[in-house]
């Protein structure tokens, strides 16, 4: 037991309590030599840190990983390195392009309160290095707005960007819901972070076409 959890880096404590809970299969693969000593399969090192990630980043009960892992174990792998691969890769493409604030205020012409009110309701999300490539998308487009008449005194401000934000919170949930059920056993985790990747400027431009095409039919609906 020690040796599992120094090879798994999770407490001894933690482990016994999976075995209870019947997450690390039979104990029919323990092979026990006397009352307080017990060998374990070296494959349970790979589950128990499987069980941990999924408990504590995917924030999944212990009773859904049960049912997960018993379902198809693999498949429970595969999403876990879908997910980070995923994330890797957006991670390395918006870090690799943030820009300083003080930097963005001398490129952009928003005013400072602006920027500061977006960053307060959660639409930016500079931190100590700067905004990443799509807060300078979001504020690249925030400018075009006001250059184009959709300002303060029309009514328009940034708080106009939450209904973007609570309209696509529910359509991008469902996206990712059907990427990683589809994806897993279908796809490497590299293809899958490819395809997102590649997803991402077409998906841009599809929303707003889409959303220009509705505007402009909503308009015509309520003029007849």
């Amino acid at each position: 037991m020690s040796e599992l959890a120094q090879r798994s880096g999770v407490s001894a404590g933690t482990i016994k309590h999976y075995l209870r809970e019947g997450l690390l299969g039979g104990s029919d693969e323990i092979v026990r030599t006397s009352r307080n000593m017990a060998y374990y399969p070296p494959e349970y090192v790979e589950r128990i840190q499987l069980i941990k990630r999924l408990q504590e980043e995917r924030f999944m009960p212990l009773g859904h990983i049960r049912r997960v892992l018993a379902d198809d174990p693999e498949r429970a792998r595969a999403l876990v390195e879908i997910e980070d691969r995923i994330v890797e890769r957006a991670t390395a493409r918006r870090e690799g392009g943030r820009i300083s604030v003080a930097e963005v205020r001398r490129r952009y012409d928003l005013p400072r309160n602006v920027l500061d009110r977006l960053a307060d309701i959660g639409v930016l999300t500079p931190n100590t290095r700067g905004y990443d490539r799509d807060d300078v998308a979001i504020i690249e487009a925030m400018v075009r707005f006001r250059a184009g008449g959709y300002d303060e005194a029309l009514g328009f401000t940034v708080y106009e960007t939450l209904r973007y934000r609570d309209a696509l919170e529910p359509l991008v949930r469902e996206e990712v819901r059907l990427m990683l059920e589809r994806f897993p056993g279908e796809v490497s985790a590299d293809r899958a972070a490819e395809i997102v990747a590649a997803g991402a400027e077409p998906l841009r431009d599809l929303i707003g076409a889409m959303h220009s095409k509705m505007l402009l039919a909503e308009l015509a609906r309520q003029r007849g």
